[in-house]
């Protein structure tokens, strides 16, 4: 299985300005924006590393998804959540000839941790043998900063300002996550229960 973000957040849907305050940086002055570039780049570090520890999009994306099998021949969960639309689903042969599914054939069940592709009839279309399915969806609390939950935009100014305070610092731990970072975004983790996990 493989998951690639096929549109990236805009900068314009990115928090500087909030992100600027947060870290009391100085303004009024001429250089104010001298900095945007360095911290556009930890907001977008933190936006992924919470996206990954948590399988929650924060902002308004495009992915597809290419996987061999259907874990269940009626519903797939898919690998993120909040997902908003399913926009197409097509299958690839072992000669790499791709063709498109009828939207007819499935739908989307939403759900806060785990949203599903489910068929309309008795099972979701046959994956060809040697082939892949190919599902491609929106998925996102909202296009803009302030549709993210209140929680999830302050451990996302807590960690960018972590990276921006450590940035010189390469003795920290690879999967170092602040505390206060961890404890707000410990509700929207992933539950793991066994076979369910696997559906």
């Amino acid at each position: 299985m493989m998951l690639v973000e096929e549109t990236s957040v805009p900068v314009a849907a990115l928090p500087i300005a909030e992100f600027r305050e947060h870290l009391r940086l100085g303004t009024g002055f001429a250089e104010d924006g001298l900095q945007d570039t360095v911290l556009e780049s930890f907001l977008r570090a933190a936006m992924s590393a919470l996206e990954a520890r948590t399988g929650k999009v924060l902002l308004n994306r495009a992915f597809g998804w290419t996987l061999e099998a259907w874990r269940r021949l009626d519903t797939q969960t898919l690998p993120v959540a909040p997902v908003t639309a399913l926009t197409e689903v097509s299958l690839t042969n072992r000669a790499g000839e791709e063709v498109t599914v009828a939207s007819s054939s499935y739908r989307l069940v939403a759900d806060a941790q785990a949203p599903q592709i489910r068929a309309t009839l008795a099972c979701l279309p046959q994956i060809p043998e040697g082939g892949t399915a190919k599902v491609r969806f929106e998925a996102g609390f909202g296009a803009a900063w302030a549709d993210v939950p209140v929680d999830l935009q302050q451990a996302v100014l807590m960690l960018a300002a972590h990276y921006y305070e450590y940035r010189h610092d390469t003795a920290l731990q690879g999967g170092c996550m602040p505390f206060g970072v961890s404890s707000l975004i410990e509700r929207y983790r992933p539950v793991r229960l066994g076979a369910v996990a696997s559906q």
